[in-house]
């Protein structure tokens, strides 16, 4: 069978699952699109996407099966449950989930596919939006290297950094969530070196000038500054309730190999604070706006006084 005459099946058409599964399309593949939300598969269709087939269904029909989903809980349900994807496939299917997991929930899909003769791969991703719409994604995968060998044509079709870091199905998953980790850090140091530069009278994009130029310069100070607080503009490329999930998978993860996380743990606390807040829902890089309200409360605190 050549590689384009495969059927694939993309199960999540979010923010990063839809452009993902649109590359898919656009590079040939016959791709049926599931959903639960009817407006993202419109989205997928009028694309050139297929829609309308259950994930029970395609798992009998389609070659290989893609997940992108936003929590461990769904992708447990959409691989493991009664009647989910390894129940109803046949045994020639290739799962890759690009879903952010624990490394132990990949090993569980791994082991049930494994006693069907299904392949799998835990597949986590990075890169932004913009990565999955560009087709420029980093892909950390786990798994059989010769399903990974196998899997290449469509894995190069979505990203442009593909690794393969072993055997292992949840070892790509550790490396996502150090990944993470850092983000969550680096998140947080741009809220609080922005808010506390404009307190002090600078000019945002002042800072912003200087510091991209030393060593103050990140990937995530570019993306969340220019992307979002300067144009003020929150609207979710990845929410602060996924950084937070990520975060408590992170700190799972050390816990069971005894490594205190001192920062992290800080870190967890504050997100968590900030979607008590209200910001769950908008970009992580909203937590500067949470900065921004503290110190306003603690100015009209010490006004009073």
């Amino acid at each position: 069978m050549s590689n384009l005459s495969k059927k694939i099946g993309f199960i999540g058409l979010g923010n990063m699952g839809l452009p993902m599964a649109i590359n898919l399309v656009k590079a040939g593949y016959e791709v049926y699109g599931v959903d639960t939300i009817r407006d993202a598969e419109d989205k997928f269709s009028q694309a050139g996407g297929k829609i309308g087939v259950a994930p029970a269904i395609l798992a009998k029909e389609v070659d290989v099966i893609m997940t992108s989903l936003p929590t461990p809980q769904i992708v447990e349900k959409v691989y493991l449950g009664g009647n989910g994807i390894i129940e109803n496939a046949h045994a020639s299917l290739t799962m890759i989930d690009f879903s952010t997991i624990s490394p132990q929930l990949n090993e569980s899909v791994y082991s049930a596919s494994k006693e069907k003769g299904i392949d799998y791969l835990g597949a986590p991703v990075s890169g932004s939006v913009s990565g999955a719409v560009n087709g420029t994604l980093t892909i950390m995968v786990g798994g059989e290297k010769s399903v990974y060998e196998k899997s290449l044509p469509v894995l190069n079709v979505l990203g442009e950094n593909i690794f393969h870091l072993g055997e292992s199905a949840g070892t790509g998953t550790v490396i996502k969530l150090l990944n993470n980790l850092m983000i969550g850090f680096y998140t947080e140091a741009v809220a609080e070196t922005v808010a506390l530069g404009e307190q002090m009278g600078v000019d945002a994009e002042t800072i912003y000038d200087v510091l991209s130029v030393s060593f103050g310069q990140s990937r995530i100070y570019e993306r969340n500054y220019k992307g979002f607080i300067a144009p003020n503009e929150f609207n979710p490329g990845f929410s602060t309730n996924l950084l937070l999930k990520d975060l408590k998978l992170a700190k799972q993860m050390a816990e069971e190999v005894g490594s205190p996380l001192p920062i992290g743990d800080q870190l967890i606390d504050l997100y968590t604070k900030a979607v008590e807040k209200g910001y769950g829902p908008q970009d992580m890089s909203a937590v500067y706006l949470m900065v921004k309200e503290s110190i306003n409360e603690n100015n009209l605190v010490a006004s009073k006084n």
